[in-house]
């Protein structure tokens, strides 16, 4: 997810304008429960600062600090002091619905959330036998099974003692898979639970497409001030002390943070996300992007496709391609992203002057400086200064 985890863990990666983890959250919060252990690590005062003791949601939040990375098994055993006889784990940065929260909630025993997937390659795979779950595989190169392993599970006390006999697997980590297998070997039983709406991000690309979703099952809404001569279509959300000048052209889903001012005569697009603070300004266009708090896109400018992080400062005419001119699947670092159309991830605090252009799959990290009139391309590290044509 780097250059986007540099300066915050995953889960506090915002979709729709609010953290991974807040989104995950609220589905909880509406799905009735009212306590919850983060276990932290990574620049856990991000997560801290921003969720503190949970009042706002009126709920009661505790942490734990997992000091080193050893597993999903060693995280869940910091908690056993202070969990009930039965407790859901999550992961973090990925994001169920109430529905499937409350479904999973219900089990009486073990359970562990499933969802059937087309291409089941780099996933955890489980395999069934009679309703009840048989074998857990991580990553199988063949397959038996379709149905993935969507890291939400019901537990029982019970599992801390398979914990305790969970040796480290040849990733040098404590693996909850294997404290559920050996569960099945000692005769208990573990059931599957099917989700329905299970959204996981592995690559910082596939943030616009659960952007996209999340916008799309939200409500238009209008905090802040629309003068005369603007124009918006389909759903928009509008924070506090937000401005759309006049002759923006909005087509929704798109979602505006407070304090932001947008236009005149910009040209936003569906699909996107605009933080708080941020400034969109004359013959913009954006679209199917995701716009972090406090980065300006003063004048003249497309963006598509896009991550942008947060005080980013844009020089006018400063474009993003999305599209190569052979039509074939835009390539970010060394993968396949297996989009036609996919722009820039770019980090926190970047600066361009006036004139860039950024060829599609381009990756920039945090603090770089792009002189005017370059074109940029491939991979920028964190804190480099661009100053002629630079491309893979």
């Amino acid at each position: 997810m780097r250059p986007l985890t540099f300066a915050r863990p995953k889960p506090m990666i915002p979709v729709a304008n609010k953290p991974i983890l807040e989104r995950l959250l609220l589905e909880c919060v509406n799905a009735g429960i009212s306590e919850f252990v983060f276990i932290v690590g990574y620049k856990d005062a991000s997560i801290r600062n921003y969720f503190g003791d949970g009042s706002r949601w009126k709920i009661r939040i505790s942490y734990l600090v997992q000091n080193e990375a050893t597993g999903t098994a060693s995280a869940v055993k910091l908690a056993q002091r202070i969990v009930g006889d039965r407790f859901i784990v999550l992961n973090g940065d990925a994001i169920f619905a109430k529905e499937d929260i409350e479904r999973l909630a219900s089990s009486q025993s073990t359970a562990i959330a499933v969802q059937e997937v087309n291409d089941p390659a780099g996933l955890g795979i489980i395999e069934v036998e009679n309703g009840m779950v048989k074998r857990i595989v991580e990553k199988p190169e063949l397959p038996a099974s379709k149905l993935a392993n969507a890291g939400a599970y019901l537990f029982t006390h019970t599992i801390f003692q398979a914990i305790d006999r969970t040796e480290k697997s040849p990733r040098g980590q404590y693996e909850i898979t294997r404290s559920l297998e050996i569960l099945i070997e000692d005769g208990f039983g573990i059931s599957c639970q099917p989700v329905e709406n299970w959204l996981t991000v592995s690559y910082p690309w596939e943030l616009l497409s659960t952007n996209e979703k999340i916008l799309s099952g939200m409500e238009s809404r209008c905090d802040g001030v629309i003068e005369p001569g603007a124009h918006i279509e389909s759903l928009c959300i509008v924070g506090k002390d937000s401005i759309i000048r006049s002759g923006s052209y909005i087509v929704g889903p798109v979602i505006i943070g407070d304090d932001c001012d947008i236009g005149p005569n910009c040209y936003i697009r569906g699909s996107t996300a605009i933080g708080n603070r941020s400034r969109i300004g004359a013959s913009v266009e954006i679209k199917n992007s995701i716009i972090m708090s406090g980065s300006k896109i003063p004048h003249l400018s497309y963006i598509g496709d896009t991550v942008i992080g947060e005080n980013c400062n844009f020089g006018a005419g400063t474009k993003v391609a999305n599209l190569r001119f052979d039509h074939r699947n835009i390539r970010c670092g060394h993968v396949d992203t297996g989009l036609r159309k996919f722009g820039a991830i770019i980090g926190d605090n970047v600066q361009s002057g006036v004139n860039v252009s950024l060829n599609p799959g381009t990756l920039i990290g945090d603090n770089v400086l792009i002189w005017p009139g370059c074109v940029v391309g491939g991979e920028i590290e964190c804190g480099a200064v661009v100053r002629g044509m630079n491309q893979p």
